[in-house]
């Protein structure tokens, strides 16, 4: 059915599932700095909240507020700072 993942020390935590299109988390991320690594490409939506995203090979950190969707390449890393928590959906394709 569910999957829970639970990451840094539980300051991440998400739900997989499936959608109709692909699979797919919804989760949380308490305040901090995270380095994620991906193995598909991950479209991620803010849900609420915001996310300073710094994605690979750029220099500077784009700020993305709800409902606002960044795309990640398959097989890098990238950098998140959230000052809050933050709440977030993200696609695997």
């Amino acid at each position: 059915m569910f999957k829970t993942n639970d990451y840094f020390d539980g300051k991440v935590k998400s739900i997989a599932f499936e959608t109709v299109d692909c699979p797919a988390t919804i989760g949380v991320m308490a305040k901090g700095e995270y380095v994620f690594g991906t193995s598909t490409i991950e479209h991620m939506t803010v849900t609420s909240g915001r996310m300073d995203v710094k994605l690979p090979g750029e220099t500077q950190w784009k700020t993305y507020k709800e409902f606002e969707t960044f795309i990640v390449p398959k097989g890098v890393k990238f950098d998140v700072k959230v000052e809050s928590d933050t709440s977030y959906r993200c696609l695997y394709k």
